[in-house]
């Protein structure tokens, strides 16, 4: 037996009353395990294993999937989320990352947990617009992998900015003298604001203009593909919402 604490980021069924859930814990990583008879109405923790969930949870060892044996809620987001399409569609791409960035099971990942969590508190108290909020939690996911974009200083040769280029295969913003062939030309509101999303200015990210947070989210979006090497499936739901 061991106990944890949890986000429900995925679940499937499994036989007639059976789940497999995925699960981001806080100290083993990215755990799958069976929950047994929580389709049924009868169950004891059916309605608290739901994506979106922050439980308290004990596993029993298994050889080759953990079984579920206890679960408490601590906060259950889904209902909160489920009644906005936008922060809905958002928190269901910030799941699917998670679930990305963790590629290893119960190889431990605490920063990817504790962001997580934070990054879904902040979509249900509904305080910034859910887009930023998704693109924050991108660029500081990005970021705790070791992938995290420059955009001020160069990514080639560290000279201070503002710089106009931006290479998704070369790191991030880029000067003339280092540019690459195929670079974007963002405007400088934009790299601007990707900045601040990143390092958490949220008063500067509030008071961006509308183009700006699309070119920003097509820029981080890009961004993260090229690392994933595929995209999210959830994340054009984003970009239509």
């Amino acid at each position: 037996m061991y106990r944890d604490e949890a986000i429900v980021l995925r679940v499937h069924k499994l036989g007639e009353a059976d789940r497999i859930v995925t699960f981001l814990t806080r100290g083993h990583g990215r755990v799958r395990a069976v929950a047994k008879g929580v389709r049924r109405t009868t169950s004891r923790f059916g309605a608290r294993l739901e994506p979106f969930s922050h439980v308290d949870i004990q596993f029993h060892v298994g050889r080759n999937l953990d079984t579920v044996t206890q679960v408490e809620a601590l906060e259950s987001h889904g209902p909160s989320l489920s009644s906005d399409y936008p922060r809905w569609t958002s928190g269901s791409a910030m799941l699917e990352t998670a679930e990305r960035m963790t590629p290893v099971e119960r190889e431990p990942a605490q920063q990817q947990f504790l962001l997580l969590v934070g990054g879904l508190r902040a979509l249900v108290a509904n305080e910034h617009a859910p887009s930023l909020v998704l693109d924050a939690y991108l660029l500081r996911s990005l970021a705790v992998a070791g992938w995290s974009p420059s955009f001020d200083a160069c990514a080639k040769c560290g000279e201070i900015g503002p710089h106009r280029a931006f290479s998704i295969t070369g790191g991030g913003a880029l000067c003339t003298e280092c540019r690459l062939p195929g670079s974007a030309s963002p405007g400088a509101e934009t790299l601007t604001l990707l900045g601040a999303l990143l390092s958490g200015d949220w008063a500067a990210a509030d008071a961006s203009d509308e183009r700006n947070r699309r070119e920003g989210s097509g820029l981080v979006a890009a961004f993260l593909t090229w690392h994933l090497e595929r995209g999210l499936r959830s994340l054009p739901l984003v970009e239509r919402s």
